[in-house]
This record gives C-alpha cells, sequence and structure tokens, in this order.
C-alpha cells in the first residue's frame, strides 16, 4: 500500500521490542530488516484481505504544521475608546498610505453632543448649590459664633449678679436694717425717757394728764419701730437672703446650660452646613469630572494616525474563527469601547501568527525553527523563530467550541520580503526534532491495548502483534 503523509520516526532494533519515537509512530527493525505492518480492523480479519504498510528507516524530521496569519511584528494598534457602541461615519480605505496626524476614523459623536449639553447644565447647577453652600456655611458660622457669644455673655452676667448680691446688696441691706434698729432703738429710749419726766411732772401737776398719754403713745410707736425693724432683719437673714441666693445660683446654672446648648447646637450647625458644603462640593466635582470625560469622548471621536503608516484593518488579519465571528470594517458598521480598528506597521519586519492545538503544544517551545509558506506566495519559503507561545488558549476559538483549545504562537521571520503583508494566510512548519536514522510507520499502523502501544506484523499468513515503544509524532 501507499505510504501516507503522515509519519512516524524512530531508533534501532532492541531485540524483540522495537523501539518507536519520532513522528507519528516509530518502530525499529529487527536485524536492520524490515517489517510489513498491517492495520487490522477485525479478529477474522485474513492477511491476505488486509491493508500492509512498509515500515521505512531513514533520515526524519519531526514538526507541527499549523495554519495562520502573516502580521506585522511591529505595528500601532488603533482602538475605539468611546464607551459603549458608536457607528464608523468615515473610514480611511485599506491599504492607504497615510502620514502622521491624516485623519483614520471619524465615530458618531451626536450622542456625546446630547450628553455634554445635559451635563454642562448638570454642572451649572451643581456650581450654583455649591457656592450656595459655602455662602450658608459662612452664615451659619457666624450666627452660631454671635449665639454662643451672647451665652457667654450670659454666664458673665449672671455671676456678676451673684457675687453683687453676696458681697455688695447683701451687706448693704443688713446694715441698712441694723440701722433702722438702732436709730429706732435709741429713739425709743428718748420716748422712754420722755416719758419718765412726764409721769413726774404729772405727779407734781405741772403736765397734764393728756400730755402724759401722748408721751406713752411716743413710746408705744418707737417699740413698734424696733420691732418692725428686727423682723425686717429676721426676715432678711432667714428668708429674703437665702432665697435670692438659691435663685442667682440658679440662674448663673440656667446660664451655664443655655451656654453649653448654644455650643452644641453651634457645632452641630456648623457641622451639617460643612457636611452640605462637602456635599455639593464632591457633588460638583463628580459632575464636573464627568463633563470632562464626556469632552474626552468626543475627543476621541476622531481618530488620526499617531505615525506614517500603511493602513490595516484589524478585522482583515483576523484568521480561523475570529474572521467567522466579525464582519469585515466598514462605514456604518457598528463598534464597541476598546475594539481593535486599525493597524498601522511600524516597520517592514513581519511575523506569522498560527494556532498551535493543545495535543501538539508540549513540542514547541520559543526558539524553534519553522519554515513559513504563503498561499499568495506559491514556490517560497521563508524561515523564522518561534517568538511566542500564549500560556492561555484562545479564547475565541474556546467560545465558538468549547473542546477546541488552540494556543496562539508568533513566528518571527528571518525576512522583510515587502511581499509580506499583513491578513496573508499562511502556513507554519515548526520543526520540533530532526533524527539522522529513524524507523517510522503510519500512524494508523498502532493501536493500543489496555493502554499499550501495539502494531501487527504479518508473518506468512498470520498477523502477529507486537509491543513497541512510541516516539513523537509528526503530522504534514
Amino acid at each position: 500500500m501507499a505510504q501516507t503523509e503522515e509519519h512516524a520516526g524512530g531508533a534501532k532494533a532492541k531485540h524483540t521490542v522495537p523501539k518507536l519515537i519520532g513522528a507519528l509512530v516509530v518502530v525499529a527493525a529487527i536485524g536492520g530488516g524490515v517489517f510489513w505492518l498491517t492495520v487490522v480492523r477485525g479478529s477474522d480479519k485474513s492477511a491476505q484481505d488486509a491493508a500492509t504498510f512498509a515500515a521505512k528507516r531513514g533520515p526524519l524530521t519531526i514538526s507541527v504544521v499549523e495554519s495562520g496569519t502573516i502580521k506585522a511584528r511591529d505595528q500601532t494598534i488603533i482602538k475605539n475608546e468611546v464607551e459603549g457602541r458608536t457607528s464608523i461615519l468615515m473610514l480611511v480605505p485599506e491599504g492607504t498610505r497615510v502620514k502622521k496626524g491624516d485623519l483614520l476614523v471619524e465615530l458618531d459623536a451626536s450622542t456625546l453632543q446630547d450628553n455634554k449639553i445635559d451635563q454642562e447644565i448638570r454642572v451649572q447647577n451643581n456650581e450654583a448649590a455649591y457656592i450656595n453652600a459655602k455662602e450658608n456655611l459662612a452664615i451659619v458660622s457666624s450666627q452660631a459664633d454671635s449665639d454662643v457669644n451672647e451665652a457667654e455673655l450670659a454666664v458673665e452676667f449672671a455671676r456678676h449678679d451673684l457675687r453683687k448680691y453676696e458681697l455688695g446688696q447683701y451687706p448693704k441691706d443688713v446694715n441698712e436694717v441694723n440701722k433702722r434698729i438702732t436709730l429706732a432703738r435709741e429713739e425709743l429710749g428718748r420716748a422712754e425717757q420722755t416719758l419718765t419726766w412726764s409721769i413726774r411732772l404729772l405727779e407734781e401737776k405741772y403736765l397734764s394728764e393728756t400730755e402724759k398719754a401722748a408721751d406713752e403713745i411716743a413710746v408705744k410707736r418707737k417699740q413698734l419701730e424696733v420691732d418692725l425693724a428686727e423682723a425686717d432683719l429676721k426676715l432678711l437673714l432667714e428668708y429674703t437672703h437665702p432665697r435670692q441666693i438659691r435663685q442667682l445660683q440658679s440662674d448663673v446654672q440656667q446660664a451655664i446650660s443655655a451656654l453649653d446648648r448654644a455650643q452644641r447646637k453651634a457645632d452641630a450647625d456648623k457641622r451639617q452646613a460643612q457636611a452640605d458644603l462637602t456635599a455639593k462640593e464632591a457633588e460638583y466635582t463628580r459632575q464636573q469630572q464627568k463633563l470632562e470625560k464626556i469632552v474626552n469622548q468626543l475627543t476621541k471621536t476622531t481618530i488620526r494616525a499617531p505615525s506614517d503608516g500603511l493602513v490595516v484593518y484589524a478585522t482583515s488579519t483576523k484568521g480561523g474563527f475570529a474572521s467567522m465571528m466579525r464582519e469585515p470594517l466598514a462605514e456604518g458598521q457598528q463598534v464597541v469601547e476598546k475594539q481593535e480598528l486599525i493597524y498601522l506597521p511600524m516597520s517592514a519586519s513581519t511575523m506569522a501568527e498560527v494556532g498551535v492545538h493543545e495535543a501538539s503544544l508540549a513540542k514547541v517551545r520559543v526558539g524553534q525553527p519553522a519554515i513559513v509558506t504563503v498561499e499568495t506566495l506559491p514556490g517560497k519559503r521563508f524561515l523564522g523563530t518561534v517568538g511566542m507561545v500564549a500560556p492561555l488558549p484562545d479564547s475565541t476559538g474556546m467560545f465558538l467550541n468549547p473542546d477546541l483549545k488552540v494556543f496562539n504562537t508568533q513566528i518571527y521571520l528571518d525576512t522583510d520580503d515587502p511581499a509580506l503583508r499583513s491578513g496573508m494566510t499562511c502556513k507554519a512548519e515548526i520543526i520540533v526534532e530532526q533524527y539522522d536514522d529513524a524507523v517510522y510507520v503510519p500512524m494508523q499502523a498502532v493501536t493500543r491495548t489496555a493502554g499499550t502501544p501495539m502494531i501487527y506484523v504479518q508473518e506468512g499468513k498470520s498477523i502477529v502483534p507486537r509491543k513497541v515503544e512510541i516516539g513523537l509524532t509528526t503530522t504534514g
């Protein structure tokens, strides 16, 4: 039977158990001979009817072949930085050579313009509220300070009134009553002396009974004045003074309490006014920032070239599943934030980006040589080196098929051939290993029995199973 394009490479024989390494499966020849391997699909299959393959021996290259896309190695990626969704109004034609500052993309800014007007109104309203809150804080602070000062003055006056009564009014009142008592007693004494003389004169018939009675009345009057003054003194000492002291002390305590309330109210009013001012200032600042953001977003609706270069649409460089998920970039199309729009190559250096299946990932390492061919450039082969292997599988491919995991791999090409352009479809053969002498067979010739790799060898008219050791596989 004819040999297939998939092969396995190997080494020399090891007695009765051939060792299989390389490509898809490797089988060692015993004694330098060649096995005839049979692909067995049923136990009743006869040797004459079975498809057989001749194990080959010789140099073998183990490689991984994957398809991909040519990309610029050094390029500026132009992304949409407008939030949400927006439409493309103007788009520079693909393939245009642009200079730094040239207009590349113009996005629809009508919604942002409306938002800007609305936001400017909000900023003005919040600015007015902020100014009012600032003035209110000044008024509240001034009124609070006045209330506290008035309360402090009331406390001071209450204490002065207490000291004035204790040290001034009360001693004065006591002295005045004592003075009245003294005067009343002196007048009583004089009245009593007058009455004594009146009695003597009456006895000697020098004074009438009426005059004597008048002197007696005068004595009684003076006695009443003494009793009244002494009663006033008692009232002052036992009732008026204690009551007045309690009243003035209470006035002092009430003034102190009023001062405490005024201070607390002043602090609360100030804090409330300050909190209101802080909130208004924060809201004013937030609205200003939102306005600045909208203005900044408006500037991003016009995208200009950051450098000279050749315009390449991002959708043109997406191969495989990514190209199936997104329609080509065009005017009128809606784009989302962070979406890649245009690539501007910054140099002539190129690379091939291919997707390596997870089954072959263990074979691919940075630094391995690779051979790249391009469909539109038949007959040309470009040499390169594996420069990067993605640590995680491509999310786009996983989204379409969760069971398919492909790791994006970059191959840096050693040429700056101007014929290579971004977006070209290519195929890369990554060289994993090279053997000068190996035995290899098709992958279909190897089966597994209870996890052990086996081949079936035709011996005469019989098909005999043999245990083998397998190595690397290759596809081509």
